[in-house]
């Protein structure tokens, strides 16, 4: 599973939050990914996905 922060994100820190193992905050106040997705924190990952307010995680 791979995941992209788009630049919908407005900085909310909910994903971070929620599975700080994929998500990250930058120095520009946005999220950012990693670029592989380890398989045990998958749902953790998706669940973010699902809770972003705008939409901004694509995941694939």
């Amino acid at each position: 599973m791979n995941a992209h922060v788009n630049s919908n994100c407005i900085g909310c820190g909910l994903c971070a939050s929620m599975c700080p193992a994929v998500f990250t905050m930058t120095d520009e106040g946005t999220a950012a990914a990693r670029d592989e997705i380890p398989p045990e924190v998958e749902g953790m990952a998706q669940e973010a996905a699902e809770s972003c307010p705008v939409s901004a995680i694509e995941t694939e």
